[in-house]
């Protein structure tokens, strides 16, 4: 004859029984969570990456300088200094494979960053070592007036063999 406290047992295995199952599927079911968890932060991720580009590089602001070589026999490139209105916004000392890769073709991002609608001057100094090994120190200065679009200044550095001079050009794009 079942005394009461073996009926309590039993009611208490009852009420344990789907939970003890569950706990046997939880392993599988936890790694299925844990692999939908991990989707969602990298979708969260990269969809928090694309809104920080937006927030912090807005199309109507933005603005990006290039720098790039032609030649380059004339001129050996030891380093630049960027201003935006009178404001050092960017440094670089070049390295050696740095400069190989601009001789090749390569395109160096000087600067990326935000500039407000209107005009602006953009100068760039140029230090190195000019035709016959002597220091050289040049300057370009470009005036840009910026449109609510991204806009593009492409520096570029060419050898002019006629006068036996490097030459600082620079392009702007929209």
């Amino acid at each position: 004859m079942p005394t009461t406290t073996h009926l309590r047992i039993f009611l208490f295995a009852l009420l344990l029984l789907p939970q003890i199952n569950m706990a046997q599927q939880a392993p599988g079911q936890l790694e299925q969570e844990i692999q939908a968890l991990k989707q969602q932060v990298v979708k969260l991720n990269r969809n928090l990456f694309i809104l920080q580009e937006d927030l912090l590089f807005p199309a109507n602001t933005q603005f990006n300088v290039f720098l790039s070589m032609d030649a380059g026999q004339l001129f050996a490139l030891d380093s630049v200094q960027l201003k935006i209105d009178d404001k050092i916004v960017a440094n670089h000392l070049y390295t050696e494979r740095e400069i190989d890769a601009l001789k090749r073709g390569g395109v160096q991002r000087l600067f990326q960053g935000n500039l407000s609608s209107g005009e602006h001057e953009i100068v760039a100094l140029f230090v190195g070592k000019g035709p016959n090994g002597r220091d050289y120190r040049r300057g370009k200065s470009v005036t840009i007036d910026k449109g609510s679009d991204p806009q593009y200044v492409q520096l570029i550095i060419r050898d002019d063999s006629a006068k036996e001079q490097p030459v600082f050009d620079a392009l702007t794009w929209e």
